[in-house]
């Protein structure tokens, strides 16, 4: 009888000695957060921009923050309310048991902006954000490359999708923008994204010996930088992908697909962990 991919899952992390928690925007579903898969998805969740006639794309333009800095920050200050109000799902939980459990080394790079690992209580050091982060800030224009903490609190009004307030620059007194990468954004400030990837190298130097796992949670090929990641670790001998996607799982052997969310597959997993 061929061994359940589940069974085959545990067996791979119970053997690590580390693991990388690759995840995109399927991860947060879960926690109730919108992934904005195509047009559709996205005003689904944000119907006013349909009445607007914006896509996604349209909506996260860095150019809203030079033009009209207050319909900017009306997406993004409703993103920030969102994930500061958000509760990481138990599937954060059961990793971070694992981690422990099994005394794995770790690191966690993931897409999102939302800052819900470092919420969930994983490690600040341990995490790569990708496409930077909702809950730091920069300068528009920018005057200086400095990075702060976004502490800035918003009023929304959701008819027209307009922020009531911006922060500002503290050295020039113009609008400040979230350290994200945009479409199209020539101005973001890379520099703590850099610094992550500086930490995340080392981590790879430092346990390239030994039996590494990577669990991919909710990354589509729609833009494909995690799956890229994680198709590249895997292409080391010593690597293992667990791929859970509910759409697009496929991933060639020896990795494990698993078509479902992140928390019942986690916990499907565990399952199998807990009788080892």
């Amino acid at each position: 009888m061929p061994i359940s991919p589940y069974a085959q899952a545990a067996e791979a992390i119970s053997n690590a000695t580390a693991i990388v928690i690759t995840a995109g925007a399927g991860m947060g579903v879960d926690s109730g957060l919108p992934d904005f898969r195509g047009n559709q998805g996205f005003w689904n969740a944000y119907p006013m921009y349909e009445r607007l006639e914006l896509s996604f794309v349209q909506a996260a333009n860095p150019e809203h923050f030079e033009h009209d800095p207050l319909f900017g920050w009306g997406f993004y200050g409703h993103r920030t309310n969102l994930y500061r109000d958000t509760v990481p799902h138990r599937g954060f939980s059961l990793l971070q048991d694992w981690i422990e459990r099994y005394k794995l080394e770790y690191f966690v790079v993931t897409s999102n902006v939302d800052g819900q690992f470092q919420k969930a209580g994983l490690a600040e050091e341990r995490i790569l954000e990708v496409h930077g982060s909702i809950h730091h800030l920069q300068c528009t224009v920018p005057c200086h490359q400095a990075i702060w903490p976004n502490r800035a609190e918003f009023r929304i009004d959701t008819t027209t999708m307009r922020a009531e307030n911006a922060p500002e620059c503290p050295r020039c007194g113009r609008v400040a923008r979230p350290n994200i990468l945009m479409f199209g954004d020539y101005s973001w400030l890379h520099q703590r994204t850099a610094a992550q990837e500086d930490s995340f190298d080392g981590f790879l130097e430092q346990n390239h010996n030994g039996q590494t796992v990577v669990i991919e949670m909710g990354a589509g090929s729609a833009i494909p930088t995690i799956r890229h990641l994680s198709e590249r670790l895997g292409q080391q001998p010593q690597v293992k992908v667990l791929r859970i996607n509910p759409r697009e799982a496929q991933i060639g052997a020896p990795h494990l697909s698993f078509a479902g969310g992140a928390v019942v597959t986690l916990e499907k997993i565990d399952e199998f962990l807990a009788v080892k």
